[in-house]
């Protein structure tokens, strides 16, 4: 849509968006074989804890939604190499650690439960957004960026769209007019990177409503399509060879346990695959294990 139909038409935008995101829509990919400079991340200081503010901004002009969503997989297998990959589950397509930690689910061994644990799916979404505020790196304030985040900062974009509360509304956080600023604020909590004071401020229009302001932050929003490109993931088979690779398969090795997911933060980055970071707490990591396991079962 035009910058002009995106105005008339903001008033209809929270419940599709809350509709997509009941659906589950899925999406995804990194796709470059370097540093990847359209995407940015808060910094954090020794003691993990970061701060900044962004504004997350409208889907670009032709595409349905302001976010994607992906899966990947990241963890080290018994030969000392990583398994860092995109999961071809986000694309609706088979993955073979996917389904190697769906046998080892269902096999009614502890262990194995624990091993698909270890190499369980990590969740991700990708959004364009404005950076308002950026104390560690102010040279970034004012441009248009992509944001990679996880469950934790969804859940709070959900909560703004659909409040739970008779005496708070709706708010679209997407919207230029009627959305606000977002405070991401990073703590250390017992070791894992945490987001749970992090809020959006109270509505206001960004750049006080500014439409020639607002029509250049528009112009300079990234397409995300290219996220959700089938072309743009690694074929079944490369992934099913890297996993063999990986374990140990080809070699003759006895594929055992891999490294714990919480030690994935100690993984190299693989192109422009930024360093794995757990956004949420343990315990919520495991809701979302258990469940997509269990879906697993059923299906098969």
């Amino acid at each position: 849509m035009s910058f002009a139909n995106l105005k008339s038409s903001r008033g209809s935008s929270i419940d599709k968006l809350v509709k997509a995101a009941e659906a589950v829509s899925e999406s995804k990919q990194d796709t470059k074989s370097y540093v990847d400079d359209r995407f940015w991340k808060p910094t954090q200081d020794k003691a993990g804890n970061g701060y900044a503010v962004i504004r997350f901004l409208p889907a670009k002009e032709g595409e349905d939604l302001p976010w994607v969503r992906y899966w990947d997989h990241g963890f080290k297998g018994p030969t000392g190499l990583w398994y860092i990959e995109n999961s071809r589950t986000s694309i609706n397509q088979d993955d073979p650690v996917s389904e190697m930690n769906s046998v080892l689910w269902n096999s009614g061994r502890e262990e194995d439960k624990q091993t698909a644990r270890d190499r369980k799916r990590r969740l991700h979404y990708i959004s364009n957004v404005l950076i308002v505020s950026d104390p560690e790196n102010p040279q970034n304030e004012g441009q248009v960026k992509l944001y990679r985040f996880g469950k934790k900062i969804f859940d709070k974009i959900m909560d703004v769209m659909q409040p739970q509360f008779a005496d708070e509304d709706p708010v679209n956080p997407y919207d230029f007019w009627e959305g606000a600023d977002f405070k991401i604020k990073i703590r250390k909590v017992e070791g894992w990177t945490n987001y749970d004071k992090s809020e959006f401020s109270s509505v206001a229009a960004l750049h006080n409503g500014d439409e020639d302001r607002l029509e250049e932050v528009y112009n300079k929003i990234h397409s995300l399509t290219e996220f959700t490109s089938e072309s743009n993931y690694k074929s079944y088979d490369e992934l099913k060879m890297k996993l063999n690779r990986v374990l140990g398969i080809d070699a003759g090795m006895e594929p055992v346990q891999s490294a714990p997911v919480s030690q994935v933060a100690e993984a190299p980055t693989v192109g422009n695959t930024a360093e794995p970071v757990m956004d949420s707490t343990p315990a919520a990591e495991e809701d979302d294990t258990l469940s997509y396991f269990a879906k697993l079962a059923q299906e098969n």
